[in-house]
């Protein structure tokens, strides 16, 4: 059996709403072809390598999905048979874990829980007909993973290239409240522009997630740089020589960090040994400080990129509007010459800042509606 993508050499990348043009735009910078972008998602074409070196190194993509096999489906019954002709142990063995995740909308089947069901017992029976055995479901780490996507009585069935999603980076040990996503943060650092020509600070650091992005964008450490699972190593035409090339040429290409060109603060202690120690697992020593930002003093040509708090992680709004003016006024006083990107989850209240942006930017954090702005502090 030839599958879809083996045919058609087309997959499509998962990303939050209102980043699909960043990742149009990384795609492109990483060699695929015929992009185009869909919803919460971008569809691209790659060879072999490119689609390698897309799952290793993309750092604003949560999954890529590779397709199977796609039809029409209008009932369980007719998913079950489908997906019961697909040679599965193409991809793994009796020995081997999975798990899968459903999507579905505007269709007869209307449970994506149930659909997930359909598709597990059809495998299970695929490798219990044939071997006497089957192999085990683990939602927790399996070894490979696939998709179902039925949208309007359209079914695709995919397995995921990167294994698990592509924001674990593997470098937070710690956490905080509410943390932001990798993604995001390597999202806000693509529009801020910054390039390493100018320091960088974050004066809301929480557990360092901006800071580390913005390491390892400098430093050009692979967004992969922590994981040896990757579902396309499931394939049934994985090149390993061909992975092995991709995996040397994205390491040779890694820079040392200046000293003191990233650092950051925060008011809580708990957070600056959070932002520390993650820190610490990319290999790295930043100046963090335990600080609140009205006593930071003066900043001269430092470009600030940070995600104050708000919502569950402060509490009363009126106490988010009096810091985030405090904190309009620090940056109008004390940051003459600076730029400043701040993500707020909420886009009501940029107002609170006391500023003119120069841009808003819409980014998606999950259900918030937040917005990306950009000050420029004359």
């Amino acid at each position: 059996m030839e599958f879809l993508y083996q045919n058609e050499k087309k997959y499509f990348g998962q990303i939050a709403g209102s980043m699909e043009s960043l990742g149009l735009r990384e795609l492109i910078s990483l060699g695929a072809y015929d992009v185009k972008s869909g919803y919460r998602g971008v569809y691209f074409k790659a060879d072999q390598y490119t689609l390698y070196r897309i799952v290793m190194t993309s750092r604003l993509f949560s999954r890529v999905l590779i397709p199977l096999n796609k039809f029409d489906c209008h009932s369980t019954k007719y998913l079950y048979s489908k997906t019961k002709e697909i040679p599965w142990d193409s991809f793994f063995s009796v020995k081997n874990s999975f798990r899968i995740f459903s999507t579905v909308s505007n269709s007869k089947i209307r449970h994506s829980k149930y659909a997930s069901l359909v598709m597990k017992d059809a495998i299970a029976d695929y490798f219990r007909e044939k071997y006497g055995e089957r192999p085990s479901v683990d939602t927790a780490n399996p070894d490979v993973t696939f998709n179902l996507h039925i949208d309007k009585n359209f079914a695709v069935i995919s397995i995921d290239a990167s294994g698990e999603s592509m924001h674990k980076r593997g470098y937070r040990i710690k956490s905080v409240n509410a943390p932001m996503q990798e993604t995001l943060a390597a999202a806000i650092l693509d529009l801020s522009g910054w390039d390493g020509t100018k320091k960088l600070y974050d004066p809301f650091c929480g557990s360092g997630t901006i800071l580390c992005e913005a390491i390892m964008k400098y430093c050009n450490i692979p967004a992969s740089y922590n994981r040896a699972k990757f579902g396309f190593k499931y394939l049934p035409d994985f090149n390993q020589e061909m992975y092995n090339k991709v995996l040397t040429e994205i390491h040779d290409v890694t820079r040392d960090l200046p000293e003191g060109l990233i650092s950051g603060s925060d008011i809580s202690k708990m957070a600056v040994e959070a932002a520390k120690e993650n820190i610490s697992d990319l290999e790295y020593d930043l100046e963090i400080f335990r600080m609140p930002f009205q006593k930071l003093g003066n900043f001269t040509d430092t470009v600030f990129v940070t995600n104050p708090p708000y919502g569950k992680r402060l509490g009363d709004e009126s106490k988010v509007r009096v810091m985030l003016k405090e904190f309009g006024d620090f940056l109008k006083n004390n940051c003459k010459g600076c730029e400043a990107y701040i993500y707020l989850g909420d886009y009501k209240l940029v107002k609170s800042l006391g500023l003119k942006p120069t841009w808003k930017k819409p980014l998606v954090n999950g259900s918030l509606d937040g917005r990306l702005v950009k000050l420029e502090l004359y």
